[in-house]
């Protein structure tokens, strides 16, 4: 046991090394010209009513850059959509609307279905952008080869651990994200930053096949625009102002709740790829919990223990440091010493719950509702 542990913090150093040299700022070739082509800023939303205000600022930031803006309400049980209507009305090219199915995807589906721009950028009511995102996330399109751009996300900072916490573990998730992108077998995305022709769309017949899941309408597009497009035709871009900040959870059970919704979208991808990555990562983490069985090994076992656990915290640092600096995004050793400890836990928990598949979202509960009215 003292052996193995000694030569799997060794290949986890390794490991993380591997997915922290391909973190590049974005180097993709693009001409000097001016982007030429119409853009419609997407939004869908539903009960946001407190984020709404800054999405009027957001918006309005980024006007000059888009053609139009249509924000499609998934019957939302407040007053969004009337706030909004209201932010709204003396200003021709955005577009407020209430979707006419049930859902997240019904929404997109249908603010898709009229935009009259080339290229459609998706992103979500909470979220705050650089003056650049637009310039930064469409760019790439320049080529015709191009068909989907996704760039990276980060949860909003404050001073506490729980935030900081998300913020580390965002990192992580950029890390993988950009890894996969390279080696041209993308495997995940966020909805909230994320680009694609609506050309591309309407040929892989939007999100026909997988309606019935409640979420995933980024990672499910992904795929799908992937597989029918030879490779390339996906990329992730990594520069500041291609980030986008979403809002972090409140506290420890939202966190919870949102990293099993996005847990419980594996079984569906019917990809050996996301099966393997899901069932990894469990499975590392659970060798890290597992490690605390060295205590028990005598004076050498907690001397292996602590030796593995500071190569852990070191490489980990090390590694997520680097997105999290390509965004000024800087954390105390502690934090990262407390997230490396914590993490296995989190992990485990989210993945149990996952095997469930239940969650609720947007005061829905895990999906069921949604699925019967889109069958009906």
């Amino acid at each position: 046991m003292l052996s193995f542990y000694l030569i799997w913090s060794t290949c986890y150093l390794i490991l993380l090394w591997l997915l922290s040299r391909t973190w590049r700022l974005d180097d993709i070739k693009a001409t000097s010209a001016k982007n030429d082509f119409k853009v419609s800023l997407l939004i869908p939303f539903r009960n946001e009513i407190g984020n709404l205000p800054s999405l009027v600022n957001e918006v309005q930031k980024l006007q000059p850059s888009i053609y139009e803006v249509i924000l499609v309400d998934d019957h939302s049980e407040d007053e969004s959509r009337k706030f909004l209507e209201n932010a709204f009305q003396d200003l021709a090219n955005i577009t407020v609307l209430k979707s006419k199915g049930l859902g997240k995807k019904e929404a997109i589906s249908l603010g898709v279905s009229i935009a009259s721009g080339e290229i459609i950028c998706c992103s979500d009511a909470d979220c705050r952008f650089n003056e650049n995102w637009i310039e930064s996330i469409t760019k790439p399109f320049q080529s015709e080869s191009v068909q989907l751009v996704a760039g990276p996300v980060i949860s909003s900072y404050s001073t506490s651990f729980f935030f900081s916490f998300q913020q580390i573990e965002w990192g992580s998730i950029l890390l993988v994200t950009n890894y996969f992108f390279t080696k041209s077998n993308p495997l995940m995305c966020s909805a909230a930053n994320m680009a694609y022709r609506k050309s591309a769309f309407e040929a892989v017949n939007g999100y026909q096949g997988n309606l019935d899941q409640p979420s995933g309408d980024d990672e499910f597009l992904l795929k799908k625009i992937a597989e029918k497009y030879p490779k390339g035709s996906c990329v992730y871009v990594i520069k500041p102002g291609a980030l986008v900040y979403t809002e972090s959870q409140k506290n420890w059970p939202a966190l919870v709740q949102q990293r099993i919704r996005w847990a419980s979208k594996w079984r569906a991808h019917q990809s050996v790829t996301h099966s393997f990555s899901a069932i990894f990562s469990f499975l590392v983490q659970l060798v890290w919990l597992a490690s605390f069985l060295l205590l028990f090994q005598g004076a050498t076992g907690m001397i292996v223990f602590w030796i593995v656990w500071i190569l852990k915290i070191l490489a980990e640092q090390n590694a997520l440091a680097k997105p999290l600096k390509t965004y000024l995004i800087r954390q105390k050793l502690l934090n990262f010493i407390c997230t490396s400890f914590l993490h296995p836990i989190f992990v485990l928990t989210v993945g149990f719950a996952a095997l469930r598949g239940k969650f609720s979202w947007k005061g829905r509960g895990n999906g069921r509702s949604v699925i019967l009215a889109n069958k009906s």
